[in-house]
């Protein structure tokens, strides 16, 4: 089996937050997977695949490890010096610093409830999702 870093990488600007997701590619041919059974001849469909897909490229890791992200790219997620990077489940959330900052310490008050509604339930229907 290979590594994943040897398949490559998708990367795309974020539905919900200023910042980039980075998909190693199985994960990103799953989504497309899905995204292709959506009736294209329904206009909210061709306008989420328009707009989901806006920005997508295909990114290696080079020979020193690095990887290069393209510049309108950087440009949306207001990438200056600092990048951090935060997992979210099976992709990479990259962020500038600052922006990154500024979400954690405008949602932390409301994590707790956030966190009861999304994880809270009882275990009654069995979902986890």
């Amino acid at each position: 089996m290979l590594p994943i870093s040897s398949k490559g990488f998708i990367i795309k600007r974020s539905v919900f937050q200023p910042c980039l997701e980075l998909y190693p590619r199985e994960e990103w041919d799953a989504l497309m997977s899905k995204v292709n059974k959506k009736n294209k001849f329904k206009k909210k469909n061709n306008d989420f695949i328009r707009r989901f897909s806006a920005g997508v490229k295909e990114v290696e890791i080079d020979g020193t490890g690095r990887l290069l992200i393209p510049k309108n790219l950087v440009d949306f997620a207001n990438i200056n010096k600092e990048v951090v990077l935060s997992s979210a489940i099976n992709i990479i959330e990259l962020w500038d610093k600052d922006s990154y900052e500024k979400v954690l310490e405008d949602t932390a008050e409301d994590f707790a409830a956030l966190a009861e509604e999304v994880m809270g339930d009882d275990g009654d229907d069995g979902d986890v999702s």
